[in-house]
């Protein structure tokens, strides 16, 4: 087996939801689902089929993130791997309802931080091992730290 890395390029405001699903109808129950949960949402995404003809299915509602899922799901390769990319939504605001999508099996990251993604190849294709999300930690949070995470928590909404 050989270990791949395939870095997620993409732009710093995008988030990312990566995943694991089983069969073609993921592409059109996961754009559903997204813009049920999020009106107005901008997203594209991408999932790669398993078997015959083994293509890139793609959905959307921006043409441009839209083919930049496509992109990066293609040099990912891992059949029935998903990609979301989100312009005007946070992962915490649609993953409830992508995880309810009853051809989800698992979801490696939602993160708007960079992404690695560790492919395994053998001799029949290839799969997603893991992710490496973000950076390494640099440490433990100090009170400071501990209130500042607190109060950006309240400027966003997320706790009152």
């Amino acid at each position: 087996m050989q270990i791949h890395v395939v870095r997620l390029e993409k732009a710093d405001d995008v988030n990312l939801i990566l995943g694991q699903a089983h069969f073609i109808k993921t592409v059109e129950d996961l754009h559903e689902a997204l813009v049920g949960a999020v009106p107005g949402i901008r997203f594209g995404l991408a999932f790669n089929e398993a078997s015959a003809p083994a293509l890139v299915r793609r959905s959307g509602t921006d043409p441009a993130l839209t083919d930049q899922a496509a992109a990066l799901a293609q040099a990912i390769g891992a059949g029935h791997a998903f990609l979301i990319l989100l312009g005007n939504a946070f992962p915490i605001n649609v993953l409830n309802a992508v995880k309810a999508v009853p051809e989800v099996c698992r979801i490696f990251c939602a993160t708007a931080n960079p992404v690695e993604v560790l492919v395994g190849e053998t001799e029949q294709g290839r799969g997603v091992l893991g992710v490496i999300d973000g950076m390494r930690t640099q440490g433990v949070e100090t009170e400071q730290d501990a209130a500042d995470r607190r109060a950006l928590l309240r400027k966003f909404g997320y706790k009152a």
